[in-house]
Order: structure tokens, then sequence, then C-alpha cells
């Protein structure tokens, strides 16, 4: 017959073998984010690929669409800026749809960052999943955009008369450097929306004014020198000159614009990273 004592010996000997659930135990919540994402990674492609199909599923022209928009919007910019502002700028086709294709891909994986965490808002009430797996998503997704819009980049640098230089090869950089800006930025972002719903509608009015302070559609050199400094201050400023740089000019852009694109690039994602993560934990409960 047991003793109360061997009650309280069985139960401390259970008790020790038993996991306990300590959150100071947890470590660097940004660390953890970053294995947690690792550990779901299969549930990452599958959530890209399903954005991809979704996108496309029920769309005529379907994945040409992605290439269509920009090449489109391009030519609409070459009629009015080569016809009826009349300013100089060599291959402007090209140099248009290179700012245009950067810029969207940054555009659509800060603003899908926000509407995937929203998405997912109520699936993350059911089942555990790391909270930064839908800007990683939307990044994802865009990427893969950005890839198809490369297509008809490369056929309109032919027509005009670009040359396909080996300074090509080197274009993943600038692509892994705005990539890493674009999810520091999302992040940031879709932790302040989980708080405040109107953030979404606030950002894209700010991205399109934002977008306007940026020479994607017009020369640099159009930029009076007495306004230089602000636009020294824009990250995507400096990452659409290193992409463009490889296409247009056939090298790297000069090195203090290579410098800044770098140090936007990690100081961003680093600041996003360790913002959201911190708070990841009550995302659910806030949205």
């Amino acid at each position: 017959m047991s003793t109360p004592t061997d009650k309280i010996s069985f139960s401390a000997r259970q008790s020790a073998n038993s996991p306990v659930y300590d959150s100071a135990l947890l470590g660097n919540p940004a660390v953890s984010e970053m294995k947690d994402l690792w550990q779901y990674r299969d549930l990452l492609w599958q959530l890209i690929a399903r954005n991809i199909k979704t996108r496309y599923k029920r769309s005529v022209l379907g994945i040409l669409w992605t290439m269509l928009n920009p090449l489109l919007m391009m030519l609409v910019l070459t009629f009015v800026f080569s016809n009826i502002f009349r300013f100089q700028q060599p291959h402007y086709a090209a140099y248009a749809l290179a700012g245009l294709a950067l810029w969207n891909f940054f555009a659509q994986t800060t603003t899908g960052a926000m509407s995937e965490l929203i998405w997912g808002g109520s699936l993350m009430n059911k089942i555990y999943l790391p909270r930064s797996i839908f800007a990683v998503t939307a990044l994802g997704t865009s990427l893969v955009n950005l890839l198809l819009t490369l297509i008809p980049l490369f056929v309109v640098m032919i027509i005009t008369g670009v040359p396909l230089r080996p300074a090509l090869l080197i274009l993943p950089l600038p692509i892994v450097m705005t990539a890493m800006f674009a999810l520091g930025v999302a992040l940031v972002l879709s932790r302040v929306a989980a708080y405040f719903a109107d953030v979404l509608e606030m950002y894209q009015i700010f991205l399109m004014a934002w977008m306007y302070l940026t020479p994607i559609i017009y020369p640099k050199e159009i930029i009076p020198r007495h306004l230089q400094w602000m636009f020294d201050l824009n990250p995507m400023y400096h990452l659409i000159e290193i992409f463009r740089a490889p296409l247009l000019i056939g090298w790297l852009a000069g090195p203090k614009t290579v410098l800044a694109s770098v140090v936007a690039a990690f100081v961003t994602l680093a600041f996003g990273w360790w913002y959201f993560s911190r708070k990841a934990d009550e995302l659910a409960y806030r949205i």
C-alpha cells in the first residue's frame, strides 16, 4: 500500500520527466522564428504554389498577364515621355520597364505580406505555424512574378538594341538585395497591420507617392542638385540603380550606390525580423 510520501515522490519524478513549457526558456524570439520557418518550409512552398495557381486559375491570359502588364505600361510611358515631354534617355523603353519590374516586385511583396497575414488570422487560431511564413510567402510569390517579367524585359532590350552583356550574370545580386529590403519592410508593416487595420489602405497612398519620388519613369539626370540629398536617402533609388546597371551599362553601379543598397538591405531585414518576431506570438490574438 502506497503512502502519501510515495505519492509525492512519484509525482516529483513524473514532473521531472515531463516537458515543461516556459516562455523564458524559448531563447531569442528571432532565432526561434527562423528555426520554425525552416521546419515549415514544405508548407511555405505549398502556400507559394497556391498563390500562383489561384492568381492565374481564372485568367484568360493566365501567366502571360504578368509579362503583359508591365509591358503595356512601358509602352504608354515610352509614348508619353518620349513624344510629349521629350527628355533624352537612351533606351528609355528598357529603362522604364526595368524600373517598373523591380518596383512592382517590392510593392507586391510589401502589400501582399499584410494581406497574407490578415487572411491567415483564422488559420493561426487553429494550428501553430510561424507567423513570418505569410510575409515570406508574399516574397516568394512576387519573386516568381519578377522572374517572369524579366522575359519581356530581355525581349525589349533586344528589340531596342540594348546588348545582352555578361554583366547580366550579376543580376541576382540586386534582386537578392531588393528581396531582403522588401522582406524587412513587409515584416514591419505586417506587425503594425495586425494592430491597426487601416494600415494597408494608408500604405497604398504612401506607396504611390514613394514611386513618384523614385526615378522609375523619369531619368535621374533631371533631378535638381538641391534635391539630390532626398533621393540619396531613398533606398529604392539605390536598389533600382544597381538593378539597371548590369542591364543598361553592362557593369555594376558605383561603389556608393552599391554600399547604400547593401546597408539598406541588411539593416532593414535585421530590424524587420527583430521587430516582427519579438511580438509574433501575439499576432493571432490581434487579427
